[in-house]
């Protein structure tokens, strides 16, 4: 996993955003709202929110921490990237997506063609 592997599979996301936020991070929103952020400095660090029961859980793995801010909100840290296969990173991230996605405004979901 690395930071152009994730703006790839990020990017095609459904009505998937990006920027850099507090200076170093890239950020991945859908509807404003962030799913995904990288760290652009190295080492390549990534953060996703996880489902409820999955945050504990997670919380138990090597080089699972969790997320400055976000842990609150179920945001986990992922510090060593290789400890996650690629197809965990991709479903890992598309269930934050997805996550994230739900709490939309169904106005919103309509607006970003998420649904009719």
């Amino acid at each position: 996993m690395d930071l152009d592997f994730l703006r790839s599979f990020c990017l095609g996301l459904t009505a998937c955003t990006e920027d850099v936020k507090w200076d170093n991070d890239l950020v991945f929103s859908i509807g404003g709202k962030m799913f995904c952020v990288a760290a652009l400095d190295l080492p390549f660090k990534c953060s996703f929110k996880v489902k409820d029961e999955e945050f504990d859980e997670l919380m138990c793995r090597p080089h699972f921490e969790p997320a400055p801010y976000m842990a609150r909100a179920k945001w986990v840290l992922v510090t060593n990237p290789s400890v996650i296969h690629k197809d965990e990173w991709e479903a890992f991230i598309r269930q934050s997506y997805e996550l994230v996605k739900a709490k939309l405004t169904k106005k919103l979901r309509v607006e970003l063609g998420l649904e009719k």
